[in-house]
């Protein structure tokens, strides 16, 4: 145990009071040498917010002084809620007098006013900011005659940004900008900045973009210490590179991604063993070869912790020397990897497996469109083309259908969801929205993935190695609580609220499959369920009802999978020596918590990104009509979502026929006089009535 959960575990203590840095000192017994360290500790725990020093110099935990720490979730309408650092705490709702300055996303404690309640969140006030997230903003520029003020592109982010007329460095009205703030936000007082980058007319091809980029954030170059590193790597594998490997140059093995892809870290491999056992072959390329532990390569890829895929680019972890070459998985040419091979039976069960490092030359960069022709449409020109890999392809369905199998009753989720895919002009204009549906080959190398991640995490389980697993908690009680309304309202049952297991709410997938209600469901589940995460420890994961779980199969492209292999590595090797466990004990914790941070940013612009390029797909179709499906009714009106997956929303003043009833119980709109109802799921037709970019709203009216 470390002095700072010794601490922290003393103070929880049901007779523990806060006490002062002299008390603690003589309770600890803290030798005179031994001062300055422990105050430094000290502070840096109260500069984290795990112990809070009282106005009269006591030191206590939150928890048992009425606090909570956290960060701040903002709300375009000025009020917020605190995420708590301790998950098993609900938010905390802080109406807009209590922020006190507090802006989105700063780390904070508050000080609970109001209790939770049966239909209540807790409440409270903002007493401290621990951590400030917003030292830079993106926004629009607005300019009059003595000042300027910065509109932030985040609406969560409530206040304008005052800029003084000598701050402006030549912005002028309608100019995307970054923002440095020089006095943060006070009661009844906006923040005060000073205009550092202009990035351009708002109404400029590509401005969009590189504003969200900026907005989050991202690192768009590369170091020089990095970009020099990378270039002194081979372009092609050596002879000194082979020792100690399987070589499996000679062993038909595919990739299969998207066109566009080029970053290709997955081939895999299949055959059929004298027993009639599938051995499954995943081949991950070797990273961690190339990517040695706090060089400047190393330091980068964890900074970033993950690639970003923005809609018209990405911003990789790693140079395009390694995310597109070296360590691309590039057809017929030899290339690094780590290769699992597992043996599984016809029920899908793992009776062998082996992890080896190994060489490989994958025979063939397939794509899912291509697989999917050959296995589901009968391709003639593409079955006489790769006609040596058919049959492994069948194969490779079979064992998918299998594993699909196994995992259904077991419980895991699966949703049945799908992606919208943007495709722009060289100008970056959006010219065609359409849905990405998970196919057969999508479902192939999802279970294989899968199959291999589960081996692993199980297989370091069992060595009591030091290891990054991908958890995914048990979803809150009050979150089941309200999807169980939700969908007795719509007229199916869900049984119980606590141990909930993650079978009954496949059960509810699985019986609204095909209904017009299946994708307002399955977004609802998803929603009610908590983001899974990385952790050092073994915490399974709920939505694949698994045991064990890792991320092991991208190392490209996220960096908690690099660090699994470089610890898989030095165990293969016999170098995991109990200093190095130590080592990784130490530093495992911080990876974990940085790299599902940076995950949660990456999902978050990517996320943004698609949604601009839709509303400026509809700019040029005010007045046009669509088919589309009701996916959510709220007083206010029906959100409806077209068949190019793009959403919007009919408001209920805009339902002119008549005059309409929420009905809440139900989910149901419905006409006073004509008795005409609208509820989720139902088809309509809409004509798109309003479009605003810089809000990203669509406002819809009914055609009908």
């Amino acid at each position: 145990m470390t002095t700072q959960e010794k601490i922290q575990h003393f103070m929880r203590e049901n007779a523990y009071k806060p006490l002062t840095l002299e008390e603690l000192i003589s309770v600890f017994g803290i030798k005179e040498y031994e001062v300055k360290d422990f105050v430094k500790i000290i502070d840096e725990m109260e500069k984290m917010g795990s112990i809070v020093k009282t106005r009269r110099g006591r030191y206590g935990v939150p928890e048992r002084m009425n606090l909570v720490v956290g960060r701040l979730q903002g709300h375009q309408k000025g009020y917020g809620f605190i995420i708590p650092d301790n998950p098993e705490m609900p938010d905390v709702f802080i109406p807009v007098e209590g922020l006190n300055g507090a802006m989105h996303n700063d780390r904070v404690i508050a000080r609970i006013s109001r209790k939770e309640g049966v239909d209540r969140k807790p409440e409270g006030e903002i007493i401290r900011i621990l951590e400030r997230a917003n030292k830079r903003l993106v926004g629009t520029f607005e300019k009059n005659k003595y000042f300027g003020f910065v509109i932030p592109d985040d609406p969560r982010i409530y206040h304008d940004v005052f800029i003084p007329k000598d701050e402006m460095s030549g912005a002028k009205n309608g100019h995307k900008v970054v923002v440095e703030i020089l006095q943060w936000p006070e009661k009844r007082r906006n923040p005060e900045g000073r205009i550092v980058e202009i990035l351009g007319s708002k109404d400029k091809p590509g401005v969009d973009i590189v504003s969200i980029i900026k907005k989050y954030d991202l690192p768009e170059e590369f170091p020089h210490e990095v970009i020099r590193q990378s270039e002194k790597i081979p372009d092609e594998i050596r002879q000194v590179d082979l020792k100690g490997r399987l070589d499996l140059r000679n062993y038909r093995m595919v990739t299969i991604d998207g066109e566009d892809a080029k970053d290709l870290d997955d081939a895999v491999s299949i055959e059929m063993l004298e027993n009639g056992h599938y051995l499954l072959g995943v081949h991950i390329a070797d990273v961690s070869y190339y990517v040695w532990e706090n060089t400047p390569l190393d330091l980068e890829a964890r900074k970033r912790g993950c690639s970003v895929y923005l809609v018209d680019r990405v911003i990789p972890m790693l140079p395009p020397k390694l995310s597109n070459k070296i360590c691309s998985l590039n057809p017929g040419v030899d290339r690094l990897a780590m290769s699992v091979f597992i043996e599984l039976d016809t029920r899908g069960k793992v009776r062998k497996y082996d992890i080896k490092p190994s060489i490989i030359r994958t025979s063939e960069r397939m794509t899912y469109t291509d697989v999917t022709k050959i296995l589901e449409e009968g391709d003639s020109k593409l079955i006489k083309r790769y006609d040596y890999l058919i049959e492994d392809f069948k194969k490779m369905k079979e064992l998918c259908l299998i594993l699909t199998e196994k995992r259904k009753k077991r419980g895991s989720i699966d949703f049945n969801l799908y992606e919208s895919k943007v495709i722009m002009d060289d100008n970056g204009k959006p010219v065609e929205i359409k849905k990405e549906e998970r196919t057969i080959s999508h479902r192939i190398i999802e279970e294989f993935m899968l199959a291999c991640n589960e081996v692993i995490a199980e297989h370091m389980y069992w060595l009591n190695m030091p290891f990054v697993y991908r958890v995914h908690e048990e979803p809150d009680p009050e979150k089941i609580l309200l999807l169980r309304e939700f969908l007795h309202n719509l007229g199916y049952t869900v049984k119980g609220i606590r141990d909930i297991h993650p079978k009954t709410l496949q059960d509810i997938l699985t019986k609204v499959k095909g209904k017009k209600e299946e994708k307002v469901i399955n977004m609802m589940l998803l929603r009610s369920l908590k983001k899974a995460r990385y952790s050092e420890y073994n915490l399974g994961h709920f939505g694949l009802a698994a045991e064990y779980y890792s991320h092991f199969t991208s190392p490209i492209r996220r960096y908690p999978d690099l660090v699994i292999h470089r610890i898989l590595r030095e165990h293969l090797e016999g170098k995991m020596t109990p200093e190095r466990q130590n080592h990784f004990n130490k530093i495992l914790s911080n990876i974990a918590k940085t790299s599902s941070e940076r995950e949660r940013l990456a999902e978050e612009a990517e996320r943004e990104s698609v949604e601009l390029k839709k509303v400026e797909y509809m700019l040029d179709r005010v007045g046009e009509e669509f088919n589309g499906i009701i996916s959510g009714i709220a007083s206010f009106g029906m959100f409806v979502e077209l068949e190019n997956t793009v959403e919007g929303l009919v408001h209920v003043s805009n339902m002119l026929d008549d005059y309409y009833h929420f009905i809440e119980k139900n989910l149901t709109f419905q006409g006073e006089r004509t008795r005409k109802s609208y509820r989720i799921g139902d088809p309509v037709r809409v004509r798109v009535l309003k479009v605003n970019k810089e809000s990203r709203e669509i406002d819809f009216e009914l055609a009908e």
